[in-house]
């Protein structure tokens, strides 16, 4: 994954998933901040964990931040 891209969290749906993007492709949904460490790693970013998820300027969240899980 090229690190100059970043990655997009969009706003929860109805189910509580945040759908995750990343070089212009989706990765997955995510219900919580590990799902989101756990797809990061799966698009090359090997040892991310939650805490790099959480401050990372890399990230762009959409409709509210990590806390946010709720439509």
């Amino acid at each position: 994954m090229a690190s100059s891209t970043p990655v997009v969290i969009y706003p929860p749906d109805e189910d509580r998933g945040r759908r995750v993007r990343a070089d212009g492709t989706i990765l997955g949904l995510a219900y919580s901040v590990r799902d989101i460490a756990a797809l990061l790693q799966q698009a090359g970013l090997q040892g991310w964990d939650e805490m790099d998820v959480v401050r990372s300027s890399l990230i762009e969240w959409r409709g509210g931040g990590p806390e946010v899980w709720t439509a």
